[in-house]
């Protein structure tokens, strides 16, 4: 991982720049981007625009980052994107013309933008990977722009204050665009609004023009909502919890503020946005070997809470919590608000080099507040500590990093 947009805006200069031959909309964020990002592209898609949306990390394939329409690329479509780009990556660095290597991310942004050419797409939403300001997706002037929240996460990058994190994020605001926030801190807003002051953007509260109400319980999330211009009652969420009625919020703002600049998107489009996103792994329900067992990339302690609440809001207490995280995460963050909901805790080790073994996981989790009331216990492989959670009529969630619930997802599938 390396921070600065000069290889990457060399490097889109060699391709051509692809980035520039279609609208992009660019959504940030601590949680929540995904999210959005699927129920725009959605939306998009819906709407009959010939769309894309770019998404990381991937759970199990690298294709699920590329969407265009609503179809993963093709693994022939993809390879030739990448032949592409590493192509000239290599004329790049035998010139001298790049300062380094490019990065895996810088690589993959750049094979979404020369897929996204080469497929004819007219509109991409863009997750940004981490922060903002210094991300690869930076690259392109997006029509519109989503920090969907801001929290902590990644603090060795983008710093340890909720200033420093919000600053960092906004640097996808350029001037001129809509800038729709979900609901942020106070000390985050402050920042996010002297930016948007400072280079003209305009700054809108998802909140302050969405209005909704919502019931939730094990079968699902069902809400209206109550726009400047529609009213879309009743309709049962394709992603569940909550959080996910703000992060609906936003994509409506977002979508009502691209109509107004010219892209054609209809009520029932909006529909489509919130009741048929794809987006695995968020609060997903399985059954293995009789358990009931939720998976949810919930990766930091935002993350975290929202997980617990969406536990007590649908009933479930004393939970089997498998539990695998990178190194850098705040372990008692995330676990302080899960421990209520849990009897039991199985620490695992995520199939990365960036995870905290098992054995430092559980010696981590027994030494917090609160450890006292719950079996913590360590399975180094994560299928078998799925497998010892796994008792028929038990649930079960696993959470902690999206290495660990990826993998997961295709082991319980």
């Amino acid at each position: 991982m390396k921070f600065g947009l000069e290889n990457m805006r060399t490097l889109c200069a060699a391709l051509g720049n692809p980035e520039r031959t279609f609208h992009s909309v660019v959504v940030a964020g601590t949680n929540g981007k995904g999210s959005v990002t699927a129920m725009l592209s959605a939306a998009l898609h819906a709407a009959g625009h010939r769309s894309a949306r770019y998404t990381s990390p991937h759970l199990e394939r690298i294709e699920e980052r590329f969407v265009i329409g609503n179809e993963e690329v093709s693994t022939a479509d993809l390879e030739i994107a990448a032949g592409a780009v590493q192509a000239t990556v290599d004329r790049l660095l035998k010139a001298g013309t790049l300062a380094a290597p490019p990065t895996f991310f810088e690589c993959a942004t750049a094979i979404a933008f020369e897929l996204f050419r080469r497929q004819g797409v007219s509109i991409a939403v863009l997750e940004v990977g981490l922060g903002g300001r210094l991300d690869a997706t930076n690259v392109v002037t997006p029509v519109a722009a989503a920090i969907t929240s801001i929290d902590f996460d990644h603090q060795a990058q983008l710093g340890n204050t909720i200033e420093s994190i919000a600053r960092e994020k906004a640097g996808i605001i350029k001037p001129g665009i809509p800038v729709v926030c979900g609901p942020l801190p106070k000390d985050a807003e402050r920042v996010i609004a002297d930016v948007c002051a400072e280079r003209g953007a305009t700054l809108i509260r998802a909140l302050d023009r969405i209005h909704s109400n919502a019931t939730i319980d094990e079968r699902g999330t069902t809400a209206t909502f109550r726009t400047p211009t529609h009213e879309i009652a009743k309709i049962q969420l394709a992603l569940a919890g909550r959080h996910q009625i703000q992060n609906a919020a936003v994509a409506l703002c977002l979508l009502e503020e691209l109509t107004k600049r010219g892209l054609n998107i209809s009520e029932s489009a909006m529909h489509v946005a919130l009741a048929e996103p794809n987006w695995p792994a968020r609060l997903e329900h399985r059954r293995w070997h009789g358990a009931e067992v939720l998976i949810d990339a919930a990766h930091n302690p935002a993350g975290a809470r929202a997980l617990a609440e969406y536990l007590r809001e649908i009933g479930w207490s004393h939970v089997t919590l498998v539990f695998g995280v990178m190194r850098d995460k705040d372990v008692a963050g995330m676990l302080a608000p899960l421990f209520p909901r849990c009897s039991s805790i199985v620490c695992t080790t995520p199939a990365t080099p960036r995870a905290l073994a098992a054995e430092a996981l559980t010696a981590t989790a027994r030494a917090l507040p609160g450890a006292n009331a719950v079996e913590i216990s360590e399975v180094h492989d994560p299928e078998a500590a799925v497998g010892r959670a796994s008792q028929p009529g038990s649930r079960v969630v696993v959470a902690g990093s999206i290495f660990l619930v990826g993998p997961v997802r295709g082991i319980l599938r």
